[in-house]
């Protein structure tokens, strides 16, 4: 792994991209109601994007499958889709769809991620205790994050905080480095693996993570849609996803992309 630390001047860059990230996040939240349209969101995400002399970093991204690059500004995963699903003028939102929303931004030549699930009108009380699952373990890291802690550690809390609540970790996607390039070393698992144990991170200093549980409310077992990007739980039940960019500084940690103020 080749780790790049941040310097104080790099991690503020970052929290710049990273506020971009977060006032799109918040209202693009207020936004997801029933009768809206995915699309409607990307258009949203579009503008304030712009507006803030920035660029949208998943729009353009090749796809690993070899077919078209992402059309859209933000991911728009919708119930049994875990991520990457595609903003659509015929993806409306209806009472009771989990919605999880990805998002990212370059600015100034550093990048900005992260995420949130959110239910849609009245929905059923197990989703309801899969949000707060996931998002309660995103809190776990951000609660243990300091220099000269192993993720193991922390990747063990989180991924006993799923299985005490009867919810599965995706193992097929984890969390990353990130700084000037969007996916930077090192990966961030969300969940104890014999790699993980065998190369851990001790976290330092200067480390900027993007952070990113995926959970399950059935198996951890997902697969991509034919469209080559959506990706979905093979169970067909719902997943949640949440996400926050984060720098270990001297005694602890800084959430970059939560909104200030």
């Amino acid at each position: 792994m080749a780790i790049k630390l941040k310097s104080r001047r790099e991690i503020e860059l970052i929290r710049q991209a990273c506020q971009v990230v977060a006032k799109v996040l918040s209202k693009l939240k207020r936004e997801a109601q029933p009768g809206v349209n995915t699309a409607f969101l990307d258009c949203i995400a579009r503008q304030m994007t712009q507006e803030a002399g920035a660029v949208a970093l998943f729009e353009g991204v090749p796809n690993p499958h070899g077919g078209r690059p992402f059309p859209g500004a933000i991911c728009a995963s919708i119930n049994e889709q875990l991520v990457h699903g595609i903003p659509s003028p015929d993806v409306v939102l209806k009472n009771g769809d989990l919605l999880s929303v990805d998002f990212g931004v370059k600015l100034n030549g550093y990048c900005g991620d992260a995420a949130f699930t959110v239910g849609i009108g009245q929905i059923h009380p197990r989703h309801q205790v899969l949000m707060e699952v996931t998002e309660r373990m995103l809190d776990i890291a951000i609660e243990n994050m300091a220099p000269g802690v192993k993720w193991s550690q922390i990747a063990g809390q989180m991924e006993a905080c799923a299985k005490q609540a009867g919810c599965s970790v995706v193992t097929d996607y984890v969390g990353h480095g990130i700084g000037a390039e969007m996916h930077e070393d090192p990966k961030v698992p969300n969940f104890v693996s014999r790699l993980l144990l065998q190369e851990d991170i001790v976290l330092q200093e200067g480390m900027v993570l993007a952070v990113e549980p995926m959970v399950n409310l059935g198996r951890a077992a997902v697969r991509t849609l034919k469209d080559g990007w959506t990706v979905v739980t093979r169970d067909r039940k719902y997943s949640a996803h949440f996400e926050h960019t984060i720098a270990v500084v001297a005694g602890g940690c800084e959430v970059l992309s939560r909104l200030a103020g």
